[in-house]
Parts: C-alpha cells; sequence; structure tokens
C-alpha cells in the first residue's frame, strides 16, 4: 500500500556538482556535493534501499516556467548567465558555479517530485536529498547558500498546475531563520509556517516571536526562536505547540525544511543535537499526522554541514518513518552536553503562547487553563 512506502528522491548530480570554489573554513565552502554524497554511501551501506518499502524517485524534469512561479526573471537570468560564465560570487553567502542553474533547477524538480508523490498518493512519505538548500531564498535574490526557493515554488506549482488549494503547514526546523519562506506565505492564511530556529538574543533580527504573519495570514507565521547551545531535551520542549497547532489548523499536508545544522558538530550552527533528536521529531510528527492529514509529510533537505552527522541524521528521520528502533553511534552516547536552556525556553514559549492566544483556540484555552503544555 502507497500509505507504507517512502520515497527518496535524488540525483547522482547532487553528490558531484556545484562544488564551491572556495577553501575550508569560509562559509560558502560548507555546502558541498559531499553532502549528499555521504548520506546515500551511509544508506547504500546500511542497506536503506533494500527495504521494499523505500523507493528511489528522480527529482520531476521543468522548465523555467516552473522556476518563475516562485523568482523573478530577472533573478534567474543572473544565476543562469553567471553560471554560463563559468561562476563567480553573488555575496559572501552565495557562490555560483558553472553548474549552479542547472542543479538549482534540479532541487526545485527533486522537491517537487517529492511533494507531488505525497499528495498523489505514489509514495506515503517521501524525502528529497537535493541542493541547494532554499528556505531562505527570496524572490527577487540568492540568499545564505539558496539559489531558488525549493519547498515555495513547489507550493506554487500545486497551487498552478494541481489546483491543489489545500491547507499546508511548513515545519523548519533548520539552524537558521527560514526568511524566504517566511516572507512567501507571510499573508497567506492556506500555509501555517512554524519556524524553530537559533536566535541572538542579545542583538535584533528577523525570526522573533512577533512576527505573526499579516492581513489574511496573520497568526500563520510562528517563529519559535532558542538560544544557542540547546540540547536534545530543549527541542522537545517544542514538540507540544506543534501538536496543538497542528490539530487545530488541520492541514492537509506537512512539509518538513529539514535542517540539520543544529546537529552538535555543525560547522554552522551553534547547538547540540544529536540525530536522537531527529528521530523523536520525526515520531512526533508522523503521530501528529496520523490525527491531521493521514501521514501524508514531504521532508525536504535544507541545512546541515557536518559530513559526519548528516548521515546519521536523515538515517534516523527514515528509521522513525519506517516505525523501526534507531541507534545512535556510539560517540553520540557519551552525554557530554548536559546543560539544559529549558528555563530560557520555558520564558520564550511563555511569551509566545501568549502571542498566540489572539489567533488560535486551542492555545487560549491551554493558557486560561494555566497549563505549560
Amino acid at each position: 500500500m502507497t500509505e507504507n512506502k517512502i520515497g527518496i528522491i535524488t540525483d547522482d548530480d547532487f553528490g558531484l556538482k556545484n562544488i564551491p570554489p572556495y577553501p575550508k573554513p569560509s562559509f560558502i565552502s560548507f555546502e558541498h556535493p559531499l553532502r549528499i554524497k555521504v548520506v546515500l554511501d551511509y544508506l547504500e551501506r546500511n542497506k536503506i534501499f533494500d527495504d521494499s518499502r523505500v523507493i528511489r524517485l528522480k527529482p520531476k524534469k521543468i522548465d523555467e516556467d516552473i522556476i518563475k512561479l516562485g523568482h523573478s526573471a530577472y533573478h534567474i537570468n543572473s544565476i543562469k548567465r553567471i553560471s554560463n560564465l563559468g561562476g563567480g560570487l553573488l555575496s559572501d553567502e552565495v557562490y555560483i558555479t558553472k553548474d549552479t542553474y542547472i542543479l538549482a533547477e534540479k532541487a526545485v524538480g527533486g522537491c517537487i517530485k517529492a511533494i507531488e508523490s505525497v499528495v498523489n498518493g505514489e509514495v506515503g512519505q517521501s524525502f528529497a536529498l537535493i541542493r541547494p538548500p532554499g528556505h531562505h531564498a527570496m524572490r527577487e535574490h540568492a540568499s545564505g547558500l539558496c539559489i531558488f526557493n525549493n519547498i515555495a515554488t513547489a507550493i506554487l506549482y500545486l497551487r498552478t498546475y494541481l489546483s491543489y488549494n489545500k491547507k499546508i503547514m511548513i515545519i523548519d526546523i533548520d539552524d537558521h531563520f527560514g526568511d524566504g519562506l517566511a516572507q512567501y506565505f507571510y499573508t497567506d492564511p492556506s500555509v501555517l509556517y512554524f519556524s524553530i530556529h537559533e536566535y541572538d538574543f542579545l542583538e535584533a533580527d528577523l525570526g522573533f516571536i512577533d512576527e505573526i504573519g499579516h492581513g489574511e495570514g496573520i497568526g500563520k507565521n510562528i517563529n519559535f526562536p532558542v538560544p544557542s547551545g540547546i540540547i536534545n531535551q530543549d527541542f522537545y520542549e517544542c514538540f507540544d505547540l506543534i501538536e496543538l497547532l497542528a490539530n487545530e489548523f488541520k492541514p492537509d499536508l506537512i512539509i518538513i525544511a529539514s535542517g540539520f545544522d543544529m546537529y552538535f558538530d555543525d560547522p554552522i550552527g551553534n547547538c547540540f543535537l544529536t540525530s536522537e533528536a531527529y528521530y523523536q521529531f520525526t515520531k512526533k510528527i508522523l503521530k501528529v499526522s496520523e490525527n491531521v492529514c493521514n501521514n501524508k509529510i514531504a521532508f525536504i533537505l535544507e541545512g546541515g554541514y557536518s559530513l559526519i552527522g548528516l548521515p546519521y541524521c536523515v538515517h534516523a528521520v527514515l528509521k522513525a518513518l519506517l516505525k523501526e528502533k534507531y541507534e545512535p553511534p556510539e560517540f553520540e552516547r557519551e552525554n557530554i552536553f548536559e546543560e539544559s536552556k529549558k528555563e530560557e525556553i520555558i520564558k520564550i514559549k511563555t511569551a509566545l503562547k501568549k502571542i498566540l492566544t489572539n489567533y488560535w483556540k486551542s492555545v487560549d484555552l491551554e493558557v486560561k487553563k494555566g497549563k505549560d503544555f
């Protein structure tokens, strides 16, 4: 049955092309084809693809007209032109090579295939192992290692080509705030965007708790900023709020912007999660999805730059989707990260709940009960 099938969408090019022309430890050097290669090699060694429930799927072949759903002609032409010239540096956070345009287009196609295969019942859940990531990309420009906004463009594709106008919940667990995704759907009441991300509370930044959407979309943009250094148990404090909102919103589809850069070994994140955190998160979301969207979940790779940790994190997600026990690697079992930020997390959650009482009946009810969910 399709609900028992998991689609893994990828392509050899993601593990071979668009090599950053800058050495470590520059920020942009970490968005490297090895990110995908090490994951696929690990899954092969662990015989994940031998499981009859796991299906390999190729990205959907798309053209520029589909990219234009999410991006301006100027932005598209800029990426194409610089790629054709052999590459260059768009900003301190975005590099272009001769392969960038083709690979970024394929990443959008991979994201579309992951989401479309779940919507049409080809598979129950999916995981798009694609790059470059996309959740920072804006309509008019690339940003934060992201060229095109894969998830936003895929949703616009569903709306335009499949007349899919049902409600969608995006849960963004990347270490960095998905400012691009938030802007695309900031006024859209049919898309609930929930982001858990590291936040510098010493300086003002985007992604704070008071950015809640605008107009018809007010209350549907939700930020749960967390301090650097959180551990697994701190991350779990977000789960109950996600469940409460999902049960009230009742999306037809859940999309996970799957960044793994809160992993303790990640070179550009400052948190201390282990792969077990992503296993527990996926188990929770799978349970939530049973009640609201018949288990329709698409995981879309965003960040995650530890070549050691990324394979374990992806494997943990797949193990949860397969409803199997996950055994973390021995080096994650040393319990070296014991300083919880729970007190700070509770303060943030309490403040966020007070804001959300104006827009969510379920939150208002819990607050009136004095319940710390």
